[in-house]
């Protein structure tokens, strides 16, 4: 049984590892230190592995638990024990412990796909006066992996005043902010991305 209990961890610990390059962005979000978001952005090119290993641990532990095991002859005394807890196993080892986790499990994997959740729209009353004013921008950003990372930084931006839109991609590793030039500026958006965790490597306009 003590092997089934460390398949069980082991399933436990890959499944939170491979999520904690997008779990962090939200806490970091939440305790007010955007800067650690990008701690665990090297993880991402494991991810895919680590899942593999989550599913592979977990189904092996799950194959352990309900496959028909051979009687074996015990000569412990049980008849110190309770009547009908003699050989009951401890919840640790129980299929409802192994369903537990297996569900925590999916859950933090699945991450990625719900995160958005996490981050609160803020409504947003502009008055633009002279549309010649409004600039159209293109930042390119290292460090984002996940829908999380475009959130955080799309979160951030928008706190900013002038603010039109603010469209992040970490596939394309850029945010494309539509802003007006009287009211903030380039520097002030890249200083925001930055403040994430996450690096500004250029910017362009677009026309």
């Amino acid at each position: 049984m003590k092997s089934g209990n460390k398949l069980i961890g082991a399933g436990f610990l890959t499944a939170i590892t491979a999520s904690l390059c997008c779990i962090t962005p939200v806490l970091a979000l939440i305790a007010g230190t955007t800067g650690i978001a990008s701690t665990f952005s090297w993880i991402e090119p494991f991810r895919p592995y680590l899942i593999g290993l989550t599913i592979l641990v977990l189904g092996f532990a799950w194959y352990q638990k309900l496959k028909h095991q051979k009687e074996i002859d015990c000569e412990c005394d049980t008849d110190d024990l309770p009547a009908g807890k003699a050989g009951k196993p401890k919840f640790i080892q129980s299929k409802t412990f192994l369903g537990i986790v297996t569900a925590f499990a999916i859950v933090m994997l699945a991450f990625p796909y719900y995160s958005r959740i996490f981050y609160l729209k803020t409504e947003k009353h502009l008055i633009i006066v002279d549309k010649s004013d409004i600039s159209n921008t293109e930042f390119k950003i290292s460090g984002m992996t996940c829908a999380s990372c475009e959130e955080l930084v799309n979160h951030e931006v928008n706190k900013l005043n002038g603010i039109v839109d603010s469209r992040a991609s970490y596939e394309k590793e850029n945010a494309i902010i539509e802003f007006d030039r009287t009211k903030t500026n380039k520097m002030e958006i890249e200083k925001a991305i930055n403040s994430t965790g996450y690096k500004v490597t250029s910017e362009k306009e677009i026309e």
